[in-house]
């Protein structure tokens, strides 16, 4: 259980990352970068989904 802890903040991590980098970039004119950050962003957001319903499963009776 705690490495699904661990995997959960690392996953947040990212996201606020991804966040951080989208909004520079856009400030900046990159739309590349925008581009790829959304797209690990969407990556780690399902993977995020995954964990918590693999979760949810294994606490219930």
């Amino acid at each position: 259980m705690g490495k699904k802890v661990a995997l959960n903040v690392f996953y947040n991590l990212v996201i606020f990352v991804c966040i951080l980098v989208i909004y520079s970039a856009f400030e900046h004119g990159r739309y590349e970068y925008i581009l790829a950050c959304a797209f690990i962003a969407g990556i780690i957001i399902t993977l995020k989904i995954r964990l918590i319903k693999e979760i949810k499963n294994t606490q219930r009776p």
